[in-house]
C-alpha cells in the first residue's frame, strides 16, 4: 500500500484551479473537486495504470476537465507533484522534478 503525498505545488495549483472555476460559475469548483477526488482515488488504488509521459512522471487525466494529474512512485509513496492544465508546456513545470 502506497501512502499519497502533496507537493505544497500541486495542493497551492488545486486551490487556483478551484478557485476559477468558482469565478466562472457558481458550485463548478465543486464539480471540479469531485472529479479530482475521483482521479485521486484511482491513482492511490492502482498508480501503476497510468501512463508515463515524461521521465518516470505518470499522468492521470482528470474526467470532464482540461487537466491532469502529474506523481510519481516512489517506494511506497505516490508524489502528486501538480494539477496541470492540458495546454501547458513541459518545460513550463518540469522544473518540479528538481
Amino acid at each position: 500500500m502506497h501512502n499519497l503525498v502533496f507537493s505544497k505545488e500541486a495542493l497551492l495549483d488545486i486551490e487556483q484551479i478551484a478557485i476559477w472555476y468558482e469565478e466562472q460559475r457558481e458550485g463548478l469548483s465543486y464539480d471540479f473537486e469531485l472529479c479530482l477526488e475521483d482521479s485521486i482515488s484511482q491513482i492511490f488504488r492502482n498508480p501503476e495504470l497510468f501512463q508515463v509521459r515524461y521521465k518516470n512522471v505518470k499522468v492521470r487525466f482528470i474526467k470532464r476537465f482540461p487537466y491532469g494529474i502529474h506523481y510519481l512512485i516512489n517506494l511506497d509513496k505516490i508524489i502528486v507533484i501538480g494539477v496541470f492544465h492540458t495546454s501547458r508546456s513541459p518545460i513550463d513545470w518540469s522544473k518540479r522534478l528538481q
